[in-house]
């Protein structure tokens, strides 16, 4: 193995750090959050909205965190964000009732923002093109050794201690990302941006910027697949403990059946495309799901031994969509504005999960889950429609919108 090779080795386990603490945090509210409302007394219907402010703060710090990025280097900013995070999910221990869990998850939600976009972006600067998929796809696979190992121990940590235990775990974790990056990550040769920091500024740009027809229509998608992530699977965990009476070991283990489909899936998707295109794989995978999530809750219904077996299916469709999505989001820019694009399209993003999780407990309460499951079939066929009629094919979208942000 050659030096090139070691770095390049040593940089993705540094991201894949990042995703494995910085996703896991996130998506341990889910089989945990009726333990969090339980314990902290949250209503149910006021429970995901703990999954709403940590999204639009990660959203808002993201538009932020983009331009700065861009100017000053990723790697700064990476260790400015796992720092950050580090310190916020020691903290949540101290929550001793919704406000204070709300307060908490808000500071990760920021901690979150100055980290999102950044992996990809940096993943966009250090590698060439042709293995920019397959450098998501590595990547990716932090957030499923999260699903595999991370979330099935703090759930169970959460039931054993209590549900501050999981956090305090990615926090650890976050701790070492921080001095690996610190050590071994350098700062990637790209040209940086030399556009003014400030707010004015900053707004025009990223209306420039929306003005790409693709890059719009990649906002879109990114608003669209978290909406019908969060809509589905933030209560999907308190639909089975309701309705079948699962417990912690149950969902710890679904998340782990979760994460062995997105290992499998990931860096797979993210080879095959590089091979033969992003935008077929993307649209075939949003059309799946928009048939298996509304049909798994009659299936369940009547056969709820299979719980496992669906939500496989669904994590490896999801996967199959992301990996290849995030490759074709990062492409459609120049570099020295890659940051800036990357963080406004995931704060789009961001904002569908928020509103996702925030409908997503009143359509449980007052519908039940299979209004959750139609709802993420329906944002999942919108996505499928706009990268069908609006994405051309990825040669041509990244030659098409080269050209223009090269005029702005």
């Amino acid at each position: 193995m050659n030096k090139g090779q070691l770095n390049a080795r040593i940089i993705l386990f540094s991201l894949w750090l990042l995703m494995f603490a910085a996703s896991s945090q996130f998506f341990i509210m889910s089989p945990i959050l009726s333990q969090i409302g339980e314990q902290l007394n949250i209503t149910e219907s006021l429970r995901g909205t703990l999954i709403t402010a940590y999204a639009i703060t990660l959203g808002i710090v993201a538009l932020i965190t983009g331009p700065i990025s861009d100017r000053i280097g990723r790697r700064k900013i990476l260790l400015i964000g796992a720092g950050a995070m580090a310190i916020s999910l020691l903290t949540h221990q101290f929550a001793f009732d919704y406000w204070s869990m709300l307060g908490f998850r808000i500071l990760a939600g920021f901690a979150g923002g100055i980290l999102t976009g950044s992996c990809v972006a940096y993943i966009g600067d250090y590698f060439p093109c042709e293995k920019r998929g397959w450098a998501n796809g590595v990547v990716a696979t932090g957030s499923a050794a999260g699903q595999i190992l991370g979330i099935p121990a703090g759930t169970i940590l959460a039931g054993e201690i209590g549900f501050f235990a999981p956090f305090q775990f990615f926090g650890f974790v976050m701790v070492f990302a921080f001095f690996l990056i610190l050590i071994k990550v350098p700062q990637p040769q790209v040209e940086s941006s030399t556009c003014p920091l400030n707010l004015n500024h900053s707004i025009k740009k990223y209306w420039e910027i929306l003005h790409i027809p693709s890059v719009k229509t990649i906002a879109m998608g990114y608003l669209l697949m978290f909406l019908s992530i969060s809509s589905f699977i933030v209560y999907f965990p308190t639909w089975l403990e309701n309705s079948f009476r699962a417990n912690s070991y149950d969902i710890a283990t679904l998340f782990l059946i979760g994460g062995l489909a997105t290992v499998f899936t990931g860096p797979i998707s993210g080879l095959i495309s590089d091979k033969t295109g992003r935008k077929q794989i993307i649209i075939f995978s949003n059309l799946l799901l928009v048939i298996i999530m509304p049909l798994c809750v009659f299936f369940l219904n009547m056969n709820y031994e299979m719980y496992f077996v669906v939500f496989f299916v669904i994590m490896l469709l999801i996967v199959a969509r992301m990996v290849p999505f995030q490759a074709l989001a990062s492409e459609v820019i120049q570099d020295n504005q890659r940051g800036r694009m990357m963080s406004m399209t995931i704060s789009i993003g961001q904002l569908g999960m928020a509103l996702g999780s925030a409908v997503a407990g009143f359509i449980y309460t007052d519908i039940g889950f299979i209004g959750n499951a139609t709802l993420a079939a329906l944002a999942s066929f919108l996505m499928a429609f706009l990268i069908q009629k609006y994405i051309p094919e990825d040669q041509l979208a990244m030659q098409e919108n080269k050209s223009k942000t090269a005029t702005t």
